[in-house]
Order: C-alpha cells, then sequence, then structure tokens
C-alpha cells in the first residue's frame, strides 16, 4: 500500500483530492494536514509516507516551505506539489525545493494517478502546458555540467536528450545529428526505458536539471 499525506487547507477540496486518490486500490490517504506546518509535524511524528502531496498557497507555512523543510530532513519522501494558478514562476520554485511534481488542481483523476506514480518511480511530472513556459525559463540557466547524468547513457543518446532539452523535434534532430527519423525514435524510445520517464517532455526537464543543456 502506498501511504500518502495530502496537505490542503480547504476540507471540502481536501476531502476530494482523498477521493480521487484512492480510486487507485494501490493508494491510501495516511495523513492529512491543513497547512505545511502540520504536514511536517506528521513527517515528524514517525508515521510512514512514501508520498506528500502539498498545496502551494495554504497558512501558517506554504506548501513551498513545506517542501524544503520535508526534502531536507527526508529526503527519501517524494513530494507533488498542487496549485490553481498555472504560474511558471511557481513551478520552478517548487522544483528547487525538492518537488519532483506540479500539477494543477484541475487535472482529471487519471491525470493526478499518473503523476503520483511517475514520481514513485524516480520520474518528474509537469503538467504539459505549465512545462511550456518552465523549460524555456530554466534553459536560461549557465552552470557547469553535472557529474550525476545516468552512467548508463551513451554518448548519442546524451546528444539526442541535449537536442531534446533545446527543443528540437525528431526531424530536426535527425538533420543534425545525420541519423534518420527512425533512428532517433529508437534511441528515444531505449531514453525512456533507461530514465523511466514518461514522454519527451520529462527528457527536456531531465536534460535541464542535469545540465545536459
Amino acid at each position: 500500500m502506498i501511504k500518502i499525506l495530502l496537505a490542503e487547507d480547504q476540507g471540502i477540496v481536501r476531502q476530494g483530492l482523498k477521493m480521487m486518490i484512492e480510486t487507485d486500490t494501490e493508494m491510501k490517504v495516511t495523513g492529512e494536514a491543513a497547512n505545511g506546518k502540520e504536514a511536517v509535524a506528521l513527517c515528524e511524528s514517525g508515521q510512514m509516507f512514501e508520498m506528500v502531496i502539498l498545496d502551494i498557497r495554504m497558512p501558517v507555512m506554504d506548501g513551498l516551505e513545506a517542501a524544503r523543510h520535508i526534502h531536507s530532513r527526508w529526503p527519501k519522501i517524494k513530494i507533488l506539489m498542487l496549485t490553481t494558478f498555472n504560474d511558471d514562476q511557481y513551478a520552478i520554485e517548487a522544483l528547487k525545493s525538492g518537488a519532483c511534481g506540479y500539477m494543477l488542481k484541475d487535472a482529471e483523476p487519471e491525470e493526478l494517478i499518473r503523476s503520483i506514480r511517475t514520481c514513485l518511480d524516480g520520474g518528474l511530472s509537469i503538467e504539459a502546458h505549465v512545462a511550456a513556459k518552465v523549460v524555456p525559463t530554466l534553459m536560461e540557466r549557465q552552470e557547469a555540467p553535472s557529474k550525476d547524468v545516468d552512467p548508463d547513457l551513451t554518448k548519442r543518446e546524451i546528444e539526442i536528450i541535449r537536442s531534446i532539452g533545446e527543443g528540437l523535434n525528431n526531424k530536426e534532430i535527425s538533420e543534425t545529428l545525420h541519423l534518420s527519423v527512425g533512428t532517433v525514435k529508437n534511441h528515444i524510445s531505449v531514453i525512456l526505458d533507461k530514465l523511466e520517464l514518461r514522454d519527451r517532455t520529462q527528457i527536456a526537464i531531465y536534460a535541464i536539471r542535469h545540465h545536459i543543456v
């Protein structure tokens, strides 16, 4: 059973989210909080959670601050942020705070379940139209290459990841790297499998977070 802590200051919304999550019989909301401070206290109480879902805007302590506390003290707990705000700066701050997912509250139940599973599997889950605004902003960062890129990736696969992070489509990648479109598609399938990612948006985010672009 996947044990989840849900923090949302509006009781009706919290119960609705709980019902959505528990449509998956393998998931159970075993902790509820009305603000970030309560969420941190529940983690301190010794209860075991695989996932913490935090609303960004809450009284007493907001979701971003709670995420920073939880990620620093219990790094194995996955964090998913929920918000009504389609704001790229919130999404960027959520990632910096240790979140592995950022979803809008009006997402369909199956999207929420899929995001939870993606985070638990070690991936990143950001709603596509949010990611479309976040990725260009993150690409402005000029930092040294990260040392923690997956060692199983080949040089060619890293080149393709970099191209996806730069926003190139399959045809543009094939022309840049002098490969057939079919070969590019095959490489992408292998990359998705190796990194346990769901789609090319997640590959782009991987490229940015690991400073491949």
